[in-house]
């Protein structure tokens, strides 16, 4: 297993004990409160990615009820990709910062309001507005609730198990989401999906009020809002690219847009090496731990998040299958994947993290070559061979991804490492998702097959970056 690496940005303050506050003082937390801490962030977890699936079946209803046009549907899907990309890495050094838990709270409670609020937008632009709410606060969700883990289980083989459950609870939260969505839509409205979400998130934030332990890891130096704003304004800018790009790649507000990102890109990189508390320590990436952790998520963003967010469209576009058959296919695919990131621990001693995620990437590709043909016309049954072991590969990437996260950045700034973490991914599930509606205007087996072929070089991107020196 990767050793989390030594500090390395000038005046870090000490590294935090097992337990300790940031200061030194250790807390000592027993059993009872990591099982606590794994069970609030773990639903809070799986509650965040049924809210980011969602979408994906009440899609044409939504678009119906607002009257969108297909030029402008994308934004009802990305608004919350957005938001999550865009303060991601934020939330995780704010979290470090000023604290997990109330970052996490505040987070939860934020899901919650602008998840139940958006069940009652009443246009495009209100509603994309509201997913765009959602992704921020969901971005605090996610960052916070991986370092209140790793505050909880410092070390060892219950750090392991507790980030393969929580990995386990991505894949249930992606599975959930779209069968409840086709549930509601189907007994009642599409709004109910939106309004029992942020229901069960705000129930989620009045238990952690009463369970999470606080711990923060205060730097010296300022916050760094220099680099906050750069990087947010350049992910904000490439999102935007990749949304319009759907209707032409090569229209002039595309182009400028990329290069805007670019540009903004560069001067985060400029700030982050002047500043004496950078948001994110470039020298991590140093690292092969965490070189491989964040290839990894982009990658896994790109081949697997990609392609099966758009999966349902294409089976009800091409095989004619309806909204809840996709549903329950899809909670096939991802119900396998929270199995077997729950038994993930057992590779633990055997394989490490690096390995499985190239392990995961390897059966993902295998599963998705198993359905070429099989989306035009073809029976479900068909399906379910590569449905299952995409599955597989897909439980193995969930299990590894949050454990390299944590284990590859300083214990002092595990929240930073989550965010940057999952920024890469969403990064990745943007371009992915983007990328497989476009091949798919020429046939799915087209953005099948980019799918394999990215998953294939997920695979060696991550096993050459967790290679190396430090």
């Amino acid at each position: 297993m990767p050793q989390p690496a030594a500090p390395v940005t000038p005046g870090n303050p000490a590294v935090l004990r097992p337990g300790g506050d940031g200061h030194g003082h250790g807390h000592g937390h027993g059993h009872g409160h990591g099982r606590a801490t794994l069970a609030v962030t773990s639903a809070a977890t799986a509650l965040t990615l049924m809210n980011y699936t969602a979408p994906m079946l009440t899609l044409p209803s939504t678009a119906h009820a607002f009257g969108t046009p297909a030029g402008a549907q994308a934004w009802l899907l990305n608004g919350t990709p957005l938001g999550l990309a865009v303060l991601l890495l934020v939330a995780g050094s704010l979290a470090d910062t000023h604290g997990r838990r109330r970052v996490f709270l505040l987070g939860t409670l934020g899901l919650g309001l602008t998840t139940a609020l958006g069940g009652f937008a009443n246009s495009t632009l209100t509603f994309t507005l509201a997913r765009v709410a959602q992704g921020a606060a969901s971005a605090a969700v996610l960052a916070a609730s991986l370092g209140l883990l790793a505050h909880a289980f410092p070390t060892g083989a219950e750090r392991i198990r507790a980030t393969g459950v929580w990995g386990a609870f991505v894949s249930a939260g992606i599975a959930l989401g779209p069968l409840l969505a086709g549930t509601l839509s189907t007994l009642a409205d599409w709004r109910w999906t939106y309004v029992a979400l942020g229901a069960a998130t705000l129930l989620v934030a009045a238990l952690g009020t009463r369970t999470l332990a606080e711990s923060r890891a205060p730097r010296e130096g300022r916050t760094d809002l220099a680099g906050a704003l750069a990087l947010g304004l350049a992910l904000a800018a490439l999102l935007t690219a990749l949304t319009l790009g759907r209707d032409g790649w090569l229209r002039p507000q595309v182009g400028l847009l990329a290069l805007a990102a670019v540009a903004l890109g560069a001067l985060f990189v400029r700030v982050e090496r002047r500043t004496a508390a950078p948001m994110i320590d470039l020298a991590l990436f140093r690292t092969p731990a965490f070189r491989a952790a964040t290839a990894g998520a982009l990658f896994t963003g790109l081949a697997v998040i990609g392609f099966f967010s758009v999966l349902p469209a294409l089976l009800q576009r091409g095989a004619g299958m309806a909204a809840l058959t996709t549903a329950w296919l899809f909670l096939l695919w991802s119900g396998t994947a929270f199995l077997v990131a729950l038994q993930s621990r057992r590779l633990a001693g055997r394989l490490s993290a690096t390995y499985q995620l190239a392990l995961g990437f390897a059966l993902s590709t295998a599963g998705v070559l198993a359905l070429y043909g099989a989306l035009e016309g073809a029976g479900w049954t068909r399906l379910l061979p590569g449905l299952i072991v995409a599955g597989a590969g897909s439980g193995l990437l969930n299990a590894a991804l949050p454990r390299l996260a944590v284990d590859s950045v300083p214990p002092e700034r595990v929240a930073m490492g989550s965010g940057a973490n999952n920024t890469a991914r969403y990064i990745g599930s943007s371009a992915g998702v983007a990328l497989a509606l476009a091949l798919a205007t020429t046939g799915p087996d087209t953005a099948l097959l980019t799918s394999a072929a990215l998953g294939l070089g997920g695979a060696a991107v991550t096993l050459g970056a967790g290679r190396g020196r430090r």
